[in-house]
């Protein structure tokens, strides 16, 4: 993941403004009357990406939190960073408004709807993801490499494939997401896993256990592979459309949520991680009962019903996804989401979270400089290194615990059980 890609090209050209100045902070009024209070102080100017911002007085009790740590307090930094958003035209540039307030209630009010409709809305698309990416070591508890007349050599070869195509995917995915906007193409790429399902790569062999009429009906590939080369076809087309679409997903979440919130939300996300895979692992005790309905392996009907859901999914993503916070009214939706104060509240508050996040538009492509500049941020290199090492000891168990436990005597069906309570722990550690 390039995590430095997403509006952040002009942060270092704003201006210095002198750190002495008046502030005035609106009370709340009453049924009487509204008071105003003028605070005057002097303090040393506070660097945040390029611009000068003032802290708060600590007895400032005010209960609007819209200055509170607001960089356009001083009149030149905000009619710098408006001239950025308007030569960038920024889709969110209507909204802006330096002087605009609100009260901590109001906030707190709109970031539950923000959980509810888009942080919500994103665990179910990684619900999506995770179904179609994980669901093929609960196939291969099925006897599903017998029925291929395949080994586990193959199998670890798919895996491979797989992987390999999904990290070469990360970065052309992500510079595509940004010039054609994660709502358009988030939803696209939950669609193309499921068309990858349902366009055949492989023919029937003529030792092939599987009869003619199931590789026919069948609506998804990876129930009608019945070979080696379909298997290796779908692993490799699934890994490249899939890739990227966790970083695609963290740069929409960030249009609404600020620096100090995102953590959170992340939490949520990956928390969504180990949740699928316990409502997979029933589920695939369910699907993996159904060997000979229909003429059909267990496996087939796990890949068939599983790819539904995840068809499901990528058609209402369609709906479920608005550009920006000042672009969810919709044909279907024509009152959008949020009243003309909430809207006012949800860009202010994340440009003043990080002004630079409107130096871009959401259907601008990046530059070769800027990624550039993203890959040669030096602060985030020992992260990556932390996401290789932390992934290489829980890679091979999670990818072979079916055979292995196929391997010591479990039967088909109780196969997914013993590692539930794993799972069960990771959720609680991840939140």
């Amino acid at each position: 993941m390039i995590p430095a890609m997403a509006r952040n090209s002009s942060s270092s050209e704003s201006a210095a403004p002198d750190a002495s100045k008046e502030r005035i902070d609106a009370s709340p009024p009453s049924t009487a009357q509204q008071t105003v209070q003028a605070t005057s102080f002097n303090v040393e100017p506070v660097t945040k990406d390029g611009f000068q911002i003032h802290e708060r007085d600590a007895d400032d009790t005010s209960s609007s939190s819209a200055l509170s740590d607001n960089p356009f307090e001083d009149p030149a930094v905000a009619e710098h960073w408006k001239t950025v958003y308007e030569k960038s035209q920024y889709e969110c540039r209507s909204a802006f408004d330096p002087t605009y307030t609100w009260t901590p209630e109001e906030e707190k009010k709109l970031i539950r709807k923000l959980d509810f409709r888009v942080c919500a809305w994103a665990c179910v698309m990684f619900f999506g993801l995770q179904v179609d990416r994980g669901n093929l070591k609960q196939a291969v508890s099925d006897n599903m490499l017998d029925d291929l007349n395949m080994n586990t050599n193959d199998y670890n070869l798919g895996n491979t494939v797989f992987l390999v195509a999904f990290l070469l995917a990360e970065l052309p995915s992500q510079l595509v997401s940004k010039k054609m906007g994660p709502d358009r193409w988030i939803p696209l790429q939950i669609s193309l896993w499921y068309y990858i399902k349902i366009h055949p790569f492989s023919r029937k062999k003529k030792n092939s256990d599987i009869s003619s009429r199931r590789r026919s009906t069948v609506a998804i590939c990876q129930a009608a592979i019945t070979g080696k080369k379909g298997f290796l076809a779908t692993r490799a087309m699934l890994g490249l459309l899939e890739g990227g679409f966790i970083p695609d997903i963290v740069l929409w979440l960030s249009y609404f949520y600020t620096s100090r919130e995102l953590p959170l939300r992340l939490s949520y996300f990956w928390t969504t991680l180990s949740l699928t895979t316990i409502l997979t692992s029933l589920l695939a005790f369910a699907l993996l009962h159904m060997r000979g309905v229909a003429g059909w392996a267990g496996w087939q009907w796990l890949f068939l019903i599983e790819g539904l859901i995840t068809f499901c999914v990528g058609l209402a993503s369609w709906f479920m996804m608005p550009a920006s916070a000042v672009q969810t009214k919709t044909w279907f939706r024509p009152k959008g989401w949020f009243t003309d104060h909430e809207l006012k509240i949800a860009v202010n508050r994340v440009l003043r979270d990080d002004p630079s996040k409107g130096d871009m538009h959401n259907r601008e492509a990046i530059t070769p400089k800027l990624l550039w500049k993203a890959i040669c941020d030096y602060d985030l290199w020992p992260i990556y290194a932390i996401g290789v090492l932390a992934y290489i000891p829980q890679t091979p168990v999670d990818t072979y615990i079916t055979l292995t436990l196929k391997s010591i005597g479990f039967s088909t069906v109780r196969r997914p059980w013993p590692f539930l309570d794993i799972f069960l722990l990771q959720m609680l550690t991840k939140y």
